[in-house]
């Protein structure tokens, strides 16, 4: 069964337009308690800052309840709290309301199971197929019930503080947070203030529209200025539902997804703690794989999606991997990607080894990468054009085994992102905008 609403992170879309309308949230709470709690059980939902938030919080409730499902509604909080605290409360699910890092005109809906795991492609199917049916009502004996359980975010917060090794603290250390206006506004300042941090909020604001807007770790130049200007020591940068992180070392550089990558799974295994390969994407950096080579540490790509680098390290044993992006998971802490977590993960290296995050960062080299996202009025697969598979080949060629060529459909946007890599950054561009032309006239 193929997955006609589902994307690389559950569904997602403009709001008011298929498939973000109230009716279909409806129908999906109904379809996914069928499959995912058929005798009923209890269901965590919370989302991010969104003012769209309200009315599929609302649908998504009356839908569950109908379907005899009780729900617990918990308020904005980031995904990975949610996919935690859905096992630690005993859920039958967890229900995030968000689209991540996309503007506040966007929303979403995602899913985790018990375990707070995201759901396979075939229980992704086994969804779909229920929804061209009505919503399930069952007889008001058996109808569930809603309640409020906001204050249970301090067991997420509790739970963060406990991935760094006990008596860890951060006390000496200035840190500018940024929450991208977003889920993690409440938390992440709170967790960070409890371990010692001196710190300084921004993106901590939300006022329902500002969510990703000009910060967070799709916009990081404001956290940028923001570290030099106080002559902070790092800068922590979220996206608008936590699951994301970048940082900014106290020269204001960006540290990404990669390279926060690098620093943990030398760290790890520097305390033996590493288990198996690190996994990263196709997108991920190739100084990454050459500096973790050097090192020892295995290397692996997975298909773009924290999803597909969560099944290879399952796959191969492996308990880190992420995207540059930032996308980063610990699996030795957690069941998902979770920015706060892998955050306090980079500040107790720095403590420990008094080294700033320059420093521990400065291992990994950098290729020169350029990706072009290009426009696109329908989702195709690029690789099926004759003429761009042709451009691809003579790319390859020219590059040899010291570049990529990665062409990829967006999961979330329909975009076609076109990403060319190598040793000389004017060769990669060239190329890159060569082959985005390409692409353009072949869509």
């Amino acid at each position: 069964m193929g997955r006609r609403f589902f994307g690389t992170d559950g569904v997602r879309g403009r709001v008011g337009k298929d498939p973000m309308t109230v009716e279909f949230a409806l129908r999906l709470a109904s379809a996914a308690a069928q499959v995912l709690a058929p005798e009923g059980g209890r269901a965590l939902v919370g989302k991010d800052t969104r003012l769209s938030g309200y009315m599929f919080e609302a649908a998504l409730e009356a839908g569950f309840v109908a379907a005899g499902v009780d729900v617990s509604l918990i308020g904005p909080l980031p995904t990975p709290g949610i996919a935690y605290l859905t096992q630690k409360f005993d859920c039958r699910f967890g229900v995030v309301i968000s689209a991540s890092h996309n503007p506040y005109e966007d929303n979403g809906i995602k899913f985790f199971d018990a375990a707070g795991s995201k759901l396979s492609d075939e229980t992704e199917a086994r969804i779909e197929a229920l929804l061209d049916g009505p919503a399930l009502t069952r007889e008001s004996v058996k109808l569930g019930r809603a309640t409020r359980v906001d204050k249970s975010r301090v067991v997420y917060q509790e739970f963060c503080a406990s991935t760094i090794p006990k008596g860890t603290d951060l006390s000496g250390l200035k840190i500018v947070i940024d929450c991208a206006h977003g889920a993690a506004y409440k938390v992440a300042p709170r967790v960070l203030t409890d371990l010692g941090a001196e710190i300084i909020p921004i993106g901590c604001s939300p006022n329902g529209k500002n969510i990703n807007l000009r910060c967070g770790s799709t916009a990081p130049e404001l956290l940028q200025l923001t570290v030099s200007g106080v002559q902070a020591d790092v800068g922590i940068a979220l996206d608008g539902d936590g699951d994301r992180l970048v940082m900014v070392d106290h020269l204001g550089r960006l540290v990404d997804g990669d390279r926060l990558l690098y620093v943990i799974a030398l760290d790890r295994q520097e305390q033996g703690e590493l288990r198996g390969p690190v996994v990263g994407t196709v997108m991920s950096n190739l100084g990454l794989e050459h500096a973790l080579k050097g090192r020892g540490i295995d290397f692996l790509r997975a298909a773009v999606g924290d999803r597909y680098v969560l099944e290879l390290l399952r796959q191969h044993g492996g308990v880190l991997g992420g995207e540059t992006s930032g996308h980063l998971l610990c699996l030795d802490r957690t069941t998902t990607g979770d920015g706060l977590v892998s955050a306090l993960q980079v500040l107790a290296v720095m403590k420990r080894t008094g080294r700033s995050l320059a420093e521990l960062a400065a291992g990994m080299p950098r290729f020169p990468q350029v990706m072009i996202n290009v426009t696109i009025r329908e989702r195709i697969n690029p690789r099926e054009s004759g003429p761009i598979q042709e451009h691809v080949r003579r790319v390859e060629e020219s590059l040899g085994s010291t570049g990529r060529v990665v062409l990829r459909a967006s999961g979330t946007e329909p975009l076609i992102r076109v990403m060319v890599e190598g040793q000389d950054e004017a060769v990669v561009t060239r190329h890159a905008e060569e082959l985005a032309e390409t692409v353009r006239r072949s869509v």
